[in-house]
């Protein structure tokens, strides 16, 4: 490949990778057109972008970045996947595409960078296991109602208890 052609491909993976700061790096060589096609479909539906790329040119696009991290040591072609609603949905998926040899025996999550740091495949599977951003809202917001609802249940509990007892007494004067 000439150094103009390099120089035009760099430019476009810079171009598609511009505003990403986080992504996992997954290994697909191996998976025949039909598979990939099938996977990229797969991902397409949950928002997830995957680009298959060569590592050196990635790495030459990346610099500067916050994905700069991710394709040291890395070699060959290598796929990056980023969107998703958040960085651990995004883990989440293709921690599981990962686990399903079935379908997709060649597909590998290998690494990636989450805030500028890169992340091995260990900890990729360690990241799988946190909260979702859904995850998260929903406890925060549990956390914050409870006292709310402690305090009412402890207002309205002995408020009960009269309005029970007021209503016996009634009962038994009749």
């Amino acid at each position: 490949m000439s150094k103009y052609v390099k120089e035009l491909v760099t430019r476009d993976i810079r171009r598609r990778l511009d505003g990403v700061e986080d992504a996992v790096l997954v290994n697909c060589v191996g998976m025949d057109a039909n598979t990939t096609n099938e996977l990229r479909g797969e991902l397409h539906k949950k928002d997830i972008h995957l680009l298959v790329v060569k590592n050196s040119l990635a790495r030459r696009a990346a610099e500067g970045t916050h994905l700069a991290a991710a394709f040291e040591g890395a070699g060959g072609q290598i796929g990056v996947c980023w969107g998703a609603s958040d960085f651990v949905s995004l883990v989440k998926e293709l921690v599981e595409l990962d686990k399903d040899k079935d379908k997709y025996d060649a597909f590998a999550a290998c690494g990636g960078v989450m805030d500028g740091e890169k992340l091995d495949s260990d900890g990729l599977k360690a990241v799988s296991k946190w909260p979702s951003r859904a995850e998260q809202i929903s406890i925060l917001v549990g956390q914050i109602l409870a006292p709310g609802a402690d305090l009412s249940a402890a207002m309205l509990g002995p408020g009960k208890k009269l309005n029970s007892q007021i209503k016996q007494i009634s009962e038994g004067d009749e």
